[in-house]
């Protein structure tokens, strides 16, 4: 099974909320997700990330590929350096 960390869209219509999941790279965007790791809200000034680093690196670790958006977010937490990508 190829694992992806990826953003899933939650909150109202014209009002972001993303949730960054571990899922099955071939499950829908909003659709069923192995397990939460985060938050991230764009909306707020200045943006609010939050990442369980642990759960995040143990992922990145077991091989799961983070999306591009993601992959940047993590970058900007600095658990890609930690996590050696």
């Amino acid at each position: 099974m190829a694992t992806r960390i990826r953003l899933r869209r939650m909150g109202a219509k014209k009002a972001p909320f993303y949730r960054l999941v571990v899922a099955d790279s071939r499950t829908p965007r909003d659709g069923r997700f192995i397990e939460e790791i985060g938050y991230y809200d764009p909306t707020k000034d200045p943006i609010v990330l939050k990442v369980d680093e642990e759960r995040a690196l143990y992922w990145l670790k077991t091989g799961a590929q983070p999306s591009e958006t993601v992959k940047s977010l993590l970058n900007k937490a600095g658990i890609l350096a930690k996590a050696g990508k």
